[in-house]
């Protein structure tokens, strides 16, 4: 299955920037990006990043092991965009390089104990993470509850969105 990843300039530099911003004291921060799903072509799967959802600073927890650890509240918060808005729901964070990032271990680990939650609310839609470096990125999708996280193949980013066209109805 070929799956591709788009997503607008503006929501792109909008997920860029509130990225950027210092946490009190997590060394990264985290959100979800809400997306549409379609199959096509015989073995794709089109994802569209539609809106972003910054974690909320009391969302965080104080664990200075890993750049960023969520609380329950937080992925509580995303499950109810999820279901309250029939959406996909991909985490994402950034790594402060240049060129293609990869998922660290701790990554892999803690994304196999979410990401499965958003099946509960959503089953029939993929689900995943997203990893950004400066100029690039990297994303694994789920698209089932029981499966087994698969590479995103193509990232896209278009130009400026057109006002009133939204990737979701």
């Amino acid at each position: 299955m070929k799956i591709t990843f788009k997503i607008s300039q503006m929501l792109f530099t909008k997920i860029h920037r509130d990225l950027s911003r210092p946490h009190e004291f997590a060394a990264e921060r985290v959100g979800f990006i809400a997306c549409g799903a379609s199959a096509f072509g015989t073995d794709g799967l089109l994802l569209l990043g539609d809106t972003y959802h910054p974690v909320a600073d009391q969302h965080y927890v104080d664990d200075p092991r890993v750049g960023a650890m969520m609380n329950s509240d937080a992925i509580r918060s995303a499950l109810e965009i999820a279901y309250t808005r029939n959406v996909a729901m991909f985490h994402v964070h950034r790594h402060e390089h240049y060129g293609k990032p990869g998922f660290s271990w701790v990554d892999r680990r803690e994304s196999a104990k979410f990401v499965p939650d958003f099946f509960k609310v959503r089953p029939s839609l993929p689900h995943g993470v997203i990893v950004l470096s400066h100029d690039s990125m990297a994303g694994l999708c789920w698209a089932g509850r029981d499966k087994h996280p698969v590479e995103i193949q193509e990232f896209v980013v278009v130009g400026p969105q057109v006002p009133g066209l939204r990737a979701i109805a």
